[in-house]
């Protein structure tokens, strides 16, 4: 469209600001003789259309920089962006499957699902015949060391004083030795049993800070050693996971940026990792991601994100700001001498925040990035003014 004035920022969105950045550039009015001399009859100057060129918003570097409008380059390279889904999960170490350590009688449950517990806080107690056994094995190695050790030094005060070979020494410190190994042995099984009491009760406590989660024993259970009985994660420690073609794990590597959409909102995460799953029948890359600010929805929340890799090297983009809509088509304002020029574009795929320029652009210009849609509104004010 041939357009029959250049249009100054004179209204609109851009009036506030450039009232005052303009104030002091005020030229004195031409005679009166002259402008009418000028006039086409429609408050429109004959000349100015003469010289305006097509599609040019006229913008002094005063007037670029009390609008905001940012003037970029073009990137090159290009970009693709995937879409992966996944939810959300307590990160490794994070999670814990408390189970019992000895076969027993569930005397009492001390926790419900969604109680919160603080490391080696106690979830049930169990009274265990075994662990009671234990116990006492325990006491006695200790009892059996202690005696092996006074032995020892009372063959080593009678060496001295030559009524004991030394043989006999030799003797009685490697029993000594012996039954302190028994002892510690002993005392090790007890440990590992849940250091149960005189009468047996163990208590089954929490690995880790978090929120109990399922409560998988009630009271009066009879439970086996290694059967479960509660689960406990600590939601602070939560992280994305996410599930992808195998291929886009050599392509998504640590320190890369995801938009990721949640429900109630979206937010940037940063990937912590990425490696294909072998275990899984067909093949899949596991990315995992945590968010930079955001807080995360509670753990097994569905989730979904944009990853941005690399595209082809000679490929042109520009931002997702820079790019709108003149007259149905997709433009650019290129810059230009006096101002920004509308220049139409082919746009093709968008991968984060930017957008990909497939013609119309050759890669050296600047054009206007934020804020572009204030020439577009200025270009359309003037059109709307010639149209009067």
């Amino acid at each position: 469209m041939i357009l029959s004035r250049s249009f100054p920022l004179a209204g609109g969105v851009l009036l506030a600001v450039l009232l005052g950045g303009c104030a002091g550039n005020a030229q004195p009015p031409e005679p009166a003789a002259a402008t009418a001399a000028d006039d086409d009859g429609h408050g429109h100057a004959a000349d100015a259309d003469a010289d305006a060129d097509e599609g040019v918003v006229q913008l002094t570097p005063e007037q670029i920089k009390a609008s905001g409008i940012e003037v970029v380059a073009i990137g090159r390279g290009g970009g693709g962006s995937t879409r992966l889904s996944g939810r959300v999960e307590p990160a490794v170490g994070a999670r814990a499957s408390v189970a019992a350590a000895v076969a027993g009688r569930v005397e009492r449950v001390l926790v419900a699902p969604g109680t919160p517990v603080t490391q080696g806080q106690a979830l049930a107690i169990v009274v265990s015949g075994e662990a009671a056994v234990f116990r006492a094995d325990a006491l006695a190695a200790s009892a059996e060391a202690e005696a092996a050790r006074l032995a020892h030094g009372r063959d080593r005060a009678l060496v001295e004083q030559g009524v004991v070979a030394r043989q006999e020494l030799e003797a009685s410190r490697a029993r000594a030795l012996a039954a302190q190994a028994r002892a510690a042995a002993a005392q090790a099984q007890v440990a590992a049993s849940g250091a149960p009491d005189a009468g047996g009760r163990v208590r089954i406590t929490s690995p880790l800070a978090g929120i109990v989660g399922n409560v998988q024993v009630t009271p009066g259970a009879v439970v086996a050693a290694g059967s479960a009985v509660a689960d406990v994660a600590d939601p602070a420690m939560n992280e994305l996971v996410f599930t992808a073609p195998p291929a886009l794990a050599a392509q998504v590597a640590p320190g890369m940026t995801l938009e990721v959409s949640v429900p109630g909102g979206g937010f940037t995460a940063t990937v912590t990792g990425s490696a294909a799953d072998v275990r899984q029948q067909g093949g899949v890359a596991v990315i995992r991601a945590t968010p930079l600010e955001a807080a995360l929805p509670p753990a097994g929340s569905p989730a979904s994100a944009v990853v941005v890799t690399e595209g082809r090297d000679g490929s042109l983009s520009v931002p997702a700001d820079a790019l709108q809509n003149v007259d149905g088509r997709s433009a650019v304002f290129v810059a230009v001498e006096g101002g920004f020029k509308v220049q139409p574009v082919l746009a093709g795929r968008r991968a984060g925040d930017r957008v990909e320029v497939l013609a119309g652009l050759t890669g050296e210009e600047r054009i206007a990035a934020a804020n572009a849609f204030l020439l577009k509104a200025e270009l359309a004010k003037g059109e709307a003014e010639h149209g009067h």
